[in-house]
């Protein structure tokens, strides 16, 4: 079997998996959503680059206020954070969007998981790089403009529900460092590095390290 018939049996196997062992909590988490705060139970604007450069929209929890984005982008009283936003590769230490079902979401990457279903539609991979935002890997790639080599490469497979600076540092690594990781992965093809990856999610997830 080939790396990809083997990594998309996996993405399939796993997916189906976690369907299943979290089916309460994809139950439970919208209710609570709309009782914490009004608006949609997924993030409106989602858009993302997949394999290939092309766009797809990526499945979340909503875990801010509604329209939390544009409000960053456009707002005036939101500009000192939109400039730390970009500066801090696109991560927010304290920020006032997140709403209180939202903080426990994203500590324990409970927001993350509705994805499954873009990996049963073939658009993510359980294991992969990080799923960029169009302007954020623009904007990054003029930061870093080192980066772009390792962007082109993680671009060749996949976005990850998880993957391998996920289990690193999450939150805590910046951008460049970030798609030097993503690339390294990218390029090794490895369905024992995948499991390894799998394995070590749990306990990133439980411990919440790095997540913001």
């Amino acid at each position: 079997m080939s790396y990809e018939a083997a990594k998309r049996f996996l993405d399939i196997t796993m997916a189906l998996l976690l369907i299943i062992f979290f089916s309460p909590i994809l139950i439970i988490v919208p209710i609570l959503i709309k009782l914490d705060s009004p608006g949609p139970v997924f993030v409106e604007r989602s858009d993302r680059v997949g394999k290939n450069k092309k766009l797809f929209y990526m499945y979340k929890f909503r875990s801010m206020i509604a329209n939390a984005r544009e409000l960053l982008e456009k707002d005036p009283k939101f500009r000192r954070l939109y400039e730390e936003y970009k500066k801090n590769s696109y991560k927010l230490r304290e920020d006032p969007r997140i709403t209180r079902v939202g903080r426990v979401l994203r500590r324990f990457s409970i927001d993350e998981l509705p994805q499954v279903f873009n990996v049963l539609k073939g658009e993510m991979s359980i294991v992969g790089p990080r799923a960029y935002y169009p302007d954020e890997l623009d904007i990054q790639q003029k930061v870093y403009p080192e980066s772009r080599p390792h962007v082109t490469e993680l671009l060749k497979i996949k976005p990850g529900i998880t993957g391998f600076w996920q289990v690193t540092g999450r939150s805590e690594i910046n951008f460049d460092k970030r798609v030097k990781m993503d690339a390294e992965y990218a390029r090794k093809k490895s369905i024992i590095q995948d499991i390894i990856i799998l394995l070590k999610t749990p306990l990133v997830m439980i411990s919440g390290k790095g997540a913001l």
